[in-house]
């Protein structure tokens, strides 16, 4: 007498893994672009935070940081102010884990300062730059 063990012939597997590929098929187009939207808004409210924390910066040293110094200088303390904290808590990374661009004096959106980011194509000046200055 032959004992046959419970589980899944490899046709069964394969008509599931197949079923689970095509409905990921139907449903990962539609959901991407979401995610793509859902980045863009998360670089938004990062560089108002960013605004926000070159605000306070700008308070305590009266001046904003250069470009060449860059967004770094507010991950640590200054030493020739009274503020003894750093204003942001991290790095200041996008979504797309690249590092926000930042200008002083801003040269693109007429005020003192410009931050963007790339984008997810992370190249400059492309449609899909997400900017502080408008979009």
């Amino acid at each position: 007498m032959i004992s046959r063990k419970p589980g899944f012939t490899l046709i069964e597997l394969m008509v599931v893994v197949i079923i689970i590929a095509a409905l990921a098929a139907m449903v990962l187009p539609k959901v991407l672009p979401a995610s793509d939207a859902a980045k863009r808004d998360i670089a938004r409210g990062d560089m108002a935070g960013i605004k926000t924390a070159l605000k306070l910066y700008r308070l305590y040293n009266d001046r904003y940081p250069t470009t060449e110094e860059g967004l770094r200088v507010l991950l640590k303390p200054s030493t020739s102010t009274s503020w003894k904290e750093a204003y942001l808590d991290s790095e200041p990374v996008d979504p797309w884990q690249r590092d926000y661009k930042y200008e002083h004096p801003g040269s693109r959106s007429g005020s003192e300062f410009d931050i963007w980011s790339l984008g997810p194509d992370g190249q400059d000046g492309t449609g899909d730059d997400v900017t502080g200055w408008g979009n």
